[in-house]
């Protein structure tokens, strides 16, 4: 089984999939946000669809570890989202995983114009990666 993760922003939402021996991360997509109804539609036909048991949600602290606006907002999101899909939903500290995924774009050549429209893909592989290192699954 997969894990999948969220990067939850206000007009995109970053998606990234794990492989199956939840080893390695991977961006997948983005969502333009549309309506909640839809966004939480559109992440169950992928959970559906990729055969997830888990879902990872960028959890936006500030750099001082306070919950903001935008963490509280992601909160609700989740929330939602669990209430919908009925498989665990886990909120995990995103914080610098977008300035990380800019990072990796750059020394990939991938120009600053070009990273807007994957930047929130390779921040939700960043995060998801993050969890699978913190689970013990890296290769030895």
């Amino acid at each position: 089984m997969r894990v999948l993760a969220l990067d939850v922003g206000g007009r995109r939402i970053g998606v990234a999939v794990s492989d199956p021996s939840q080893t390695l991360a991977r961006s997948l997509k983005v969502l333009e946000r549309t309506s909640l109804q839809e966004d939480i539609a559109a992440i169950r036909q992928l959970v559906e669809e990729i055969q997830v048991e888990r879902v990872i949600v960028g959890h936006p602290r500030s750099m001082d570890g306070t919950v903001g606006e935008q963490a509280r907002q992601v909160e609700g999101f989740a929330q939602e989202l669990e209430q919908v899909l009925q498989i665990p939903i886990l909120l995990w500290d995103e914080r610098l995983s977008t300035v990380t995924a800019a990072r990796l774009l750059s020394e990939r050549g991938v120009s600053a114009r070009k990273q807007r429209g994957r930047i929130d893909a390779v921040a939700a592989a960043v995060i998801l990666q993050d969890y699978l290192d913190a689970q013990g699954w890296e290769v030895t």
